[in-house]
C-alpha cells in the first residue's frame, strides 16, 4: 500500500508551479488568492440580498439569511487558514539552520 502523505509536495522547486487538472497552473498563492476572491464574492452577495430585504423589494428573508451565513462561515475558515499560514511561518522563523 503507498504511503499517501509520501505523494504530497510541499513545496514547488524554483520556476516550477504546481498543476491541477485542466491543464491550468496553480501555485499555493494562486489558489489562496482564489479563495479570498470567493469570500469576497460571497459577502458582497449576502450584502445585496440583505439590502434588498430592507428596502422592501421583496428578497426571501431565508435566503438573504442563508446568505449572511454563507459569508460567515467562510470567512472564519479563511480567518482559521490564515491563522495556521501565520503560526507555521512563525515556527519555520524559529528553526535554527
Amino acid at each position: 500500500m503507498a504511503d499517501p502523505i509520501s505523494s504530497v509536495r510541499m513545496a514547488a522547486p524554483a520556476g516550477e508551479a504546481v498543476k491541477s487538472t485542466g491543464g491550468k497552473e496553480w501555485g499555493f498563492l494562486e489558489t489562496l488568492r482564489g479563495a479570498m476572491d470567493q469570500v469576497n464574492e460571497l459577502q458582497g452577495t449576502a450584502d445585496t440580498k440583505a439590502a434588498s430585504v430592507l428596502d422592501g423589494s421583496g428578497m426571501d428573508v431565508h435566503s438573504a439569511m442563508i446568505a449572511v451565513e454563507k459569508a460567515d462561515l467562510s470567512f472564519q475558515l479563511m480567518m482559521q487558514v490564515r491563522n495556521k499560514i501565520v503560526q507555521a511561518y512563525q515556527e519555520v522563523s524559529r528553526m535554527q539552520f
